[in-house]
């Protein structure tokens, strides 16, 4: 007889935790391989938990909406047993470390199975969470190396680099890290039924538990849902995270809706599929990545990190109201047929909560359609751990002045705003805006007779 750990899984390069939503199995319970185990959801995307072995579950470390790193060990499967257990079920324990065993009584280590990033001379492990801090903050690796950890084996938590940031700015240059508050022994589980349950007891970025006295006059108080929270979380991280700068520019995209305009209906009697402009907004993409492939990476640390894959993610409308990323994976290698077939599906998946995990994973550069809902242009906040994100405005008929060879004229054209926000720490302007403007001139050097 033998015990299986089940772990939350990766699900995706920027996803660093889940929540748990549902359990399907309590202790005791027979389950088969494959079999779904919990319901969990980040903030792209919700998601079934399946079971890696075929058993009888032994426990169950985690309670409904409890948030847990990736990695870390959610539950026990006792294999090798032909009857389920006749002990009563336990309720779900505190999350443990690597280091200390589910009925220890009090937590020595804020680091539960975190997975970490090596960096420096001395071989030190940070969380990307730790070196994007000490990267916002101007902290160099020679620094962060000096600073005490309190966490599991000496790593440097988020406190420890937030109290040193702290103590620098007064001018305190023998810093010392004040004591973990997790030397303490943990409350009991039924009282913490809604508690986040995170890897260094992050504050929240958005503000929580404000009094209702606070506010006068006829209001009405809405609390956020899930979602909601974890999208103005992962803002509000990207703008503390990269340092943001927009770039504007128009382009001339009459070539391409008329041509759009001629052979969509061939197309979608020919491919079964209706074609909209993100595809081909996809394309001109695609072109000006290859040729400026520093708008296709991510930063890590005092590291530039050049994604060779072309990963498109375009932001697509829930029912709810809220937004989510999908990913077009190596979309520089789908022709125009294939990039369609790939946009509707997402897009279509998006709508019917049937998107899964990979789908939102491994982006490396995104398009939004703020036209979509009417708007010229907007300054799109960046999705990370990427560096750019392109938004493309409304296509609006305007007056223009084009050159003709019989001289200048005035010509109703469609026309279009781009911006693009990039993170100015390794995108600087010249670049960006050269980026921005090679998107542009693919648009409006758009071939009329291009055949479908």
């Amino acid at each position: 007889m033998a015990v299986v750990d089940l772990v939350m899984p990766k699900l995706g390069e920027s996803i660093m935790e889940a929540t748990v939503l549902k359990w399907h199995k309590q202790p005791g319970d027979p389950v088969k391989m494959d079999e779904t185990v919990l319901e969990i959801a980040t903030d792209k995307v919700d998601s079934e938990v399946p079971s890696t072995a075929e058993g009888v579950i032994d426990e169950i470390l985690f309670n409904v909406n409890d948030v847990v790193p990736i990695g870390t060990v959610i539950a026990r499967i006792r294999t090798g047993a032909a009857e389920p257990a006749t002990a009563p079920a336990q309720k779900p324990q505190q999350p443990v470390t690597s280091h200390q065993s589910p009925a220890a009584g009090s937590w020595q280590s804020t680091t539960v199975n975190q997975p970490a990033v090596v960096n420096g001379n001395a071989g030190r492990f940070y969380s990307p969470l730790v070196l994007n801090i000490a990267a916002g903050e101007g902290v160099s690796m020679t620094e962060l190396e000096k600073i005490p950890g309190t966490g599991n084996e000496g790593r440097v938590t988020k406190k420890d680099i937030l109290q040193y940031v702290e103590a620098k700015k007064a001018g305190n240059t023998s810093f010392e890290p004040r004591a973990s508050s997790f030397e303490q022994k943990p409350a009991p589980v039924q009282q913490q039924a809604a508690r986040v349950v995170n890897v260094e007891e992050q504050k929240p970025l958005v503000a929580q538990g404000s009094q209702l006295a606070a506010y006068s006059g006829n209001v009405e108080i809405i609390e956020m849902d899930r979602m909601r929270k974890a999208i103005a979380n992962h803002m509000v991280h990207s703008t503390h995270t990269s340092a943001h700068v927009t770039s504007f520019t128009e382009a001339d995209v009459t070539n391409m809706v008329l041509w759009r305009e001629r052979v969509k209906k061939e197309f979608e009697k020919r491919e079964g599929e209706k074609l909209t402009f993100t595809p081909l907004f996809i394309e001109a993409v695609v072109r000006c990545i290859k040729k400026y492939p520093w708008l296709n990476s991510s930063v890590d640390g005092d590291k530039i990190i050049l994604k060779r894959d072309i990963n498109i993610g375009m932001a697509a409308a829930l029912p709810s109201g809220n937004l989510i990323v999908p990913v077009i994976k190596n979309a520089d290698q789908l022709n125009l047929v294939g990039l369609t077939k790939q946009v509707n599906t997402l897009a279509n998946n998006a709508r019917n909560a049937k998107l899964k995990p990979d789908d939102t994973a491994g982006g490396t550069f995104t398009l939004t359609n703020v036209g979509t809902f009417g708007s010229l242009m907007g300054t799109p906040i960046i999705n990370q751990p990427q560096v750019a994100i392109l938004a493309v405005g409304a296509i609006k008929k305007r007056p223009v002045v084009i050159e003709t060879e019989q001289g200048d004229s005035i010509a109703i054209r469609h026309m279009m705003y781009l911006s693009m926000s990039y993170d100015h720490r390794i995108i600087d302007g010249a670049l960006g805006a050269t980026f921005l403007n090679a998107v542009a001139k693919e648009l409006e050097h758009f071939n009329p007779e291009r055949e479908i």
